[in-house]
C-alpha cells in the first residue's frame, strides 16, 4: 500500500468518526434554545445594558463610572453574542459537510475576530461624523494583534508550556507576520487606507481562506486533534436552531459594538486620552478575550491549537477586519494621534510579533519563562503609552 492510500484511508477513518459521533448526539430545537444558559446570559446582558443605557441620560450621564460600567456590559455583550453566533455558523457549516479542521481554520478563527470586525467597521462608519473614530478603529487592530501575541499568549504559555508544530510558524505565523507589516506599509506610505488598499487586503485573506480550502485534507492529516478542540457539547441542534443562534448572535454583537465604539469613545473624551489609546487598551483587550477564552481552553488538552487559535485570529485582525473597515469607510490617522501610533504602537505590535515567532522558532517550544518574558513585553507597552500621556516621551 503507498503513501497515497494510507494519508487517504487515515482521512476516511477521521470523516466516518465524525460521522459516527454526530449520529450519536441529541438534536433539539428552536425551542430548547429558550433554556440555553448561553441564551439567558447573552439575553440578560442585553437587557441590563439597554436598560441602564437608558436610565444612564436620566440619572447621571457625567458620571464616569457609568461609562465605565457601560462599557464592561458592552465588552461582555459583544463575547457572549459572537460566541452565540460562532456555535451556530459551525453547526450549519457541519450539516453542510464541511471538514470540522477548516471550520476552525476559518469559520472559528472569523468568529472569534468578529468583536474586532464589528468594532472596528462600527467606528471606520462613525468617523464621518467623528475623525477621531478612525483612530480608534486602527488602533483596536493593533491592539488586538498585540495584546494576543503578548499577554494572551504568555497567560496561555504561563498556564502550560506549549509544544510548537512547524507548520504553525512556515505556513501561519509567517503570514500573520507579513499581514502586520503590509498593513503598517500601506498606513506610511499612503498616509491611511484607501478603500482600494482593503480590497486589497480582504482579497489576501480569502486567497489565503481558498488555500486552507484546497489543502483540507492535507492539514486535517497534520491537525486532527483540532477536531477535539472546536467540537460543541454532546447534543446537536436543528438547522432552524442553528439559523436562530447566527441571527440573534449577530444582531446582538452589532448592538453590542455600537456601543462599545460610542461608550470608548466617549469615555477617551472624558478622560482626555487618545482614541487611539483606548482602541489600543481597552478596546483591544476586550474584544480579544473570545481568544483568550479559547487558547486556554486548547491549552488544556492540545500543544498545538491554542497558537494556532492566536494566529489565525490574528492573520484575521491586519486584514479582513481593518480591510472591511476601509471599504466601509477609508481609514487615516488624525495628527493627534499620528506619532503616537506610528512610532509607538505600529513598532511595537510589530516587535511584539517578531519576539514571538523568533521564540517559536528557537526549539519549537514555549516555555513558562518564555510566556513571562511575552507579558513583561506588554507590560512595558503599557509603561510607554502612560509615559507619553504624561509628557516624558515626546515624538
Amino acid at each position: 500500500m503507498n503513501n497515497l492510500e494510507l494519508h487517504s484511508g487515515s482521512v476516511n477513518n477521521v470523516v466516518r468518526l465524525e460521522q459516527h459521533m454526530e449520529a450519536g448526539r441529541k438534536e433539539l430545537g428552536v425551542g430548547a434554545l429558550l433554556h440555553w444558559n448561553s441564551l439567558l446570559i447573552t439575553g440578560g446582558l442585553f437587557v441590563t445594558l439597554a436598560g441602564l443605557n437608558s436610565m444612564s441620560g436620566k440619572v447621571d450621564a457625567t458620571h464616569i463610572s457609568i461609562s465605565i460600567l457601560l462599557l464592561v456590559l458592552a465588552i461582555a455583550l459583544l463575547i457572549t453574542s459572537a460566541d452565540f453566533f460562532i456555535e451556530g455558523a459551525k453547526g450549519l457549516a457541519r450539516r453542510a459537510g464541511i471538514a470540522e479542521v477548516i471550520i476552525g481554520l476559518t469559520i472559528v478563527s472569523i468568529g472569534t475576530s468578529l468583536p474586532e470586525i464589528l468594532v472596528t467597521s462600527t467606528a471606520a462608519y462613525e468617523s464621518a461624523s467623528n475623525p477621531g473614530m478612525m483612530d480608534l478603529a486602527i488602533g483596536n487592530i493593533y491592539g488586538s494583534v498585540l495584546v494576543q501575541i503578548t499577554l494572551v499568549l504568555g497567560l496561555v504559555v504561563v498556564f502550560r508550556p506549549l509544544d510548537i508544530r512547524p507548520a504553525w510558524i512556515k505556513r501561519d505565523g509567517l503570514l500573520m507576520l507579513g499581514a502586520t507589516v503590509l498593513l503598517s506599509i500601506l498606513l506610511w506610505l499612503g498616509d491611511g487606507l484607501s478603500r482600494i488598499d482593503g480590497v486589497v487586503l480582504c482579497s489576501i485573506y480569502i486567497a489565503y481562506i481558498i488555500y486552507l480550502l484546497r489543502n483540507k485534507d492535507r492539514i486535517r492529516e497534520e491537525e486532527i486533534d483540532v477536531v477535539d478542540e472546536i467540537r460543541s457539547s454532546e447534543f446537536d441542534w436543528t438547522n432552524a436552531a442553528y439559523l436562530v443562534m447566527v441571527v440573534i448572535g449577530l444582531t446582538l454583537a452589532v448592538y453590542a459594538a455600537q456601543h462599545l465604539v460610542l461608550l470608548a469613545a466617549d469615555l477617551a473624551m472624558r478622560m482626555d486620552v487618545p482614541p487611539a489609546v483606548v482602541g489600543t487598551t481597552v478596546s483591544g483587550l476586550g474584544t480579544s478575550l473570545p481568544e483568550l477564552t479559547v487558547a486556554l481552553m486548547a491549552a488544556r488538552r492540545s500543544n498545538g491549537v491554542a497558537i494556532g487559535t492566536l494566529i489565525g485570529s490574528n492573520i484575521t485582525d491586519p486584514l479582513l477586519s481593518i480591510g472591511i473597515a476601509a471599504i466601509v469607510s477609508p481609514l487615516s490617522l488624525t495628527d493627534a494621534s499620528y506619532d503616537l501610533t506610528m512610532y509607538i504602537i505600529v513598532p511595537m505590535t510589530i516587535i511584539g510579533v517578531g519576539a514571538c515567532l523568533a521564540m517559536m522558532w528557537t526549539d519549537f517550544k514555549f516555555n513558562r519563562w518564555e510566556g513571562g518574558v511575552l507579558i513583561g513585553f506588554y507590560v512595558i507597552f503599557l509603561a510607554l503609552l502612560e509615559l507619553h500621556r504624561q509628557g516624558y516621551i515626546t515624538l
